[in-house]
């Protein structure tokens, strides 16, 4: 199994950056496509972006494409999400999630997720 720890969430102003982190468990994290969700209050989960298993193929949704990074270090077992000119509507509860294998980008294809950050961008 993947344990997965998000971390480096807060409170920032609108138009301001953040890094948040996902460190995994084990020794089969490059065996796992990568992917960020999202969990507005009262929404529903929402797919932000996944990164393949060396990195090299990468997707946004287009609410943050522009905007967001994702990337892996695989030698540090870690996923990053960096978030730039952020805005009040990205308020959320930022989760990773770990799918073997090639990238998906529904909740259900993936097998294991983290217990989520929360980012707050006020106006």
């Amino acid at each position: 199994q993947v344990q997965l720890v998000e971390s480096g969430g807060g409170l920032v102003q609108a138009g301001s950056s953040l890094r948040i982190s996902c460190a995994a468990s084990g020794r089969t994290f490059s065996s796992y496509a990568m992917g960020w969700f999202r969990q507005a209050p009262g929404k529903e989960r929402e797919f932000v972006a996944v990164i393949s298993l060396s990195g090299s193929n990468t997707y946004y949704a287009d609410a943050v494409k522009g905007r967001f990074t994702i990337s892996r270090d695989n030698a540090k077992n870690t996923v990053y999400l960096q978030m730039n000119s952020l805005r009040p509507e990205d308020t959320a509860v930022y989760y990773c999630a770990a799918r073997r294998n090639a990238v998906a980008v529904t909740m259900g294809q993936y097998q294991y997720w983290g217990q989520g950050t929360q980012v707050t961008v006020s106006s």
